[in-house]
């Protein structure tokens, strides 16, 4: 059933038809170098490998480099991948294969609007609630919604307040280890197109709708009896691929917060979400191999990972159809999409590599899956730190890809 899964994927996304798959199956024990010298698969990877080893990057800088055959179900090649390195946004990939390991693709986003009282004489003689559930996707025409909503109650004027409810997670807006001078985002319950501004804009659509508000903007929590009013939802599949594919730091958080509120504790916490990462971990055989996790985004300074465990996950997650099909499709393509647009263009590689992109001071990483000229599935992580130059990082990944896919 695996082998007919993953030929079915192939076709799918253009890599191999199952025809192909079958018909070359006799043909994955040799390939040919490209010196043209016959040798027998994998050690003309393994080959590949052991040279680029001896780049003068790696006598400056550390390496930490894990690659299993998962068509083979056995390791391929090793380097320094118990080393306890930063995964910068490789990180991302613990919080989407914990995503769909503990809450799965249909799981759902949400903001509400609430409300209280009863209308008399175009009046309503209550509150509105606004409920929070920090979903990244939340738009202007969104929140256009909400107010017409509002409107079609047939009022003119609310007397009572507008409350925020934003005990969906903790108060802080950055996350743990975070540089004070980076581009990151906030971490509000409320967003409104990814700022913390949703309820002085609600207010002002409620006035540009000529709805006057008595009270003031507040926050507090949501009564049993509170009636609602409108409400927006998004799947976590339609988060995955640009958290993914675009690197969105937010996206990233947003899905880190949701797993920890799975847990049903308000307000939900950085902690919450730690410890089911740490339950998904463990499913994946993680438990010996030291690790660090901080936030959800990989923009923490107090990550750390080892390529053996990133390795583990992606073995993990090749494992199980409900999270392999969602998250390979939503990963970067090499020469064609997202951060890997640009890179690994050339013919033997171009679509053949589905990867995190990963991207710090100091730091740059790489890891996914790979497609060998036999049609064997590889899972892959390379973690290059202690680069001054993260393009030296990026063009020796380049180069370890070309080698399993050439």
């Amino acid at each position: 059933m695996k082998f007919r899964y993953i030929a079915t994927l192939f076709v799918a996304t253009s890599f191999i038809s199952l025809q192909a798959q079958t018909d070359r199956t006799a043909a994955d024990t040799t390939t040919i170098d490209t010196a043209a010298v016959v040798l027998p698969w994998p050690q003309n990877v393994q080959a590949r490998l052991d040279t680029l080893m001896q780049d003068p990057l790696l006598e400056r800088t550390q390496l930490g480099l894990m690659v299993y055959d998962l068509t083979a179900d056995s390791m391929l090649y090793s380097y320094g991948a118990k080393q306890t390195l930063r995964p910068a946004s490789t990180m991302k990939l613990l919080t989407a294969v914990t995503a769909l390991d503990q809450l799965g693709a249909r799981y759902r986003y949400n903001t509400s609007l609430r409300y209280t009282g009863e209308v008399k004489d175009s009046v309503l003689m209550g509150d509105l609630y606004c409920v929070g559930g920090l979903d990244p996707m939340f738009e202007t025409k969104d929140l256009k919604a909400f107010v017409q909503s509002v409107k079609a109650l047939g009022i003119d004027s609310i007397h009572g307040n507008l409350v925020a409810v934003t005990n969906f997670k903790e108060e802080n807006l950055l996350g743990e280890g975070w540089c004070w001078d980076d581009d990151n985002p906030q971490l509000a319950p409320l967003l409104v197109d990814r700022k913390d501004e949703f309820m002085s804009r609600f207010m002002q659509g409620l006035r540009d709708e000529g709805i006057a508000v008595d009270g003031a903007c507040m926050t507090g929590s949501t009564p049993k009896d509170a009636l609602m009013l409108s409400s927006c939802s998004h799947s976590l599949k339609e988060i995955l691929e640009p958290m993914l594919k675009e690197s969105d730091n937010l996206y990233a958080e947003s899905l880190f917060f949701q797993i920890a509120a799975s847990m049903g504790k308000r307000p939900a916490t950085a902690a919450h979400a730690r410890q089911l990462i740490k339950k998904t971990l463990g499913k994946a055989g993680i438990s010996d191999i030291q690790y660090r996790i901080a936030d959800g985004s990989g923009l923490s300074l107090y990550n750390y990972v080892t390529p053996e465990l990133m390795t583990k996950l992606l073995i993990y997650a090749y494992r199980n159809q409900r999270i392999f099909m969602d998250l390979y499709t939503a990963l970067p393509i090499a020469g064609q999409d997202g951060t890997l647009k640009k890179r690994m263009k050339e013919p033997f590689v171009n679509g053949k590599v589905r990867a995190k992109t990963g991207t710090l001071s100091g730091i740059s990483s790489l890891a996914g899956y790979a497609m060998t000229p036999n049609f064997h599935m590889l899972a892959f992580c390379i973690i290059n730190q202690g680069v001054m130059k993260n393009s030296d990082g990026r063009g020796f990944q380049d180069l370890v890809c070309g080698a399993l896919c050439k």
